[in-house]
């Protein structure tokens, strides 16, 4: 974190997950200086208004007696940015706020103009972070992926999203892609890898579990690992062509077996060691710095 503050207000922000939220301010002199953090569980399935209650509350405490610029919200999809409504078809989750008014109904709860707050995808807020101050400083051309419970990718030039066009997969969104008819979160995300190493080994593991076993030598966990990033790497590697990046960022919970992912991932993309395929560095900090950063490049295009 670095000493210099800037003498504006500061810039709200909010990583809203399926399970859990944080909200942040952060220093708009430097989008990476976050300034004080908190979080708080969610519960994906209360009803509306408890859950709208729960989404605000670590914010509303954060900006107490504080003057904000404004909130910039990183949001899982089905979700449109500029509306501030999300349908959350197909995720079990947010059923009683889907279709609602969301920038309304937070900026009642956080004290704020509708005006004043913003939305951003979190995958796409995710690589702006890295981009921004992580792993993916000093990239023209930028792609990052997200890989959890399913597929998250930002197309990013000089750190503006990239959404349509035939350089791109639909909407920007590489879940979109298909592995042989099947959708792609059926072959890369934890449940899928989980439900192929179970039909292998007959034991329920978790994603961590599998890539420590790899680790450690078991050749079917390894398999399972490998399967599934070459995989990923193969359905890529014409997009990331296209696109012409400079840099591929990979970040997510599954990430964090670098060491077990990195090599059929990078097999898949036909690159060589050389080729610029990164683990994100920022990790949970990454959207938060991401949204901070939205919202500044956002308040620069209002401003000309």
């Amino acid at each position: 974190m670095s000493d210099r503050r800037s003498s504006e207000a500061p810039i709200g922000v909010m990583d809203v997950g399926g399970g859990h939220v944080t909200a942040a301010l952060v220093d708009p002199g430097s989008a990476g200086d976050v300034l004080v953090e908190r979080g708080a569980p969610v519960d994906p399935h209360a009803a509306r208004d408890e859950l709208l209650e729960q989404l605000a509350a670590p914010g509303r405490a954060l900006a107490a007696h504080q003057r904000l610029a404004g909130w910039s919200i990183a949001m899982p999809g089905p979700f449109d940015a500029e509306a501030g409504t999300g349908t959350f078809a197909g995720v079990d989750k947010f059923r009683s706020i889907a279709g609602i008014d969301l920038r309304a109904a937070l900026a009642d709860r956080l004290g704020v103009a509708p005006a004043a707050v913003r939305f951003v995808n979190d995958a796409v807020a995710y690589g702006i972070g890295e981009w921004a101050s992580g792993a993916g400083v000093g990239a023209r051309r930028m792609v990052c992926i997200t890989l959890g419970t399913g597929v998250g990718s930002a197309f990013l030039v000089d750190g503006a999203e990239v959404r349509s066009g035939p350089t791109v997969p639909e909407a920007g969104e590489v879940h979109r892609l298909a592995i042989d008819g099947h959708a792609l979160e059926e072959t890369v995300s934890s449940p899928a890898i989980r439900l192929a190493d179970r039909a292998r080994s007959g034991r329920e593991r978790t994603v961590e579990e599998i890539c420590a076993a790899a680790r450690a030598g078991d050749r079917e966990a390894r398999e399972v690992v490998a399967s599934a990033m070459r995989a990923l790497g193969a359905v890529l590697q014409p997009w990331v062509e296209r696109f012409g990046a400079d840099r591929v960022v990979v970040g997510g919970s599954i990430a964090r077996s670098w060491d077990v992912i990195e090599a059929p991932l990078r097999a898949g993309l036909a690159l060589d060691e050389d080729g610029d395929l990164v683990r994100a560095a920022l990790g949970s900090r990454a959207p938060l710095v991401g949204a901070a950063s939205a919202w500044a490049s956002g308040a620069r295009r209002l401003s000309r």
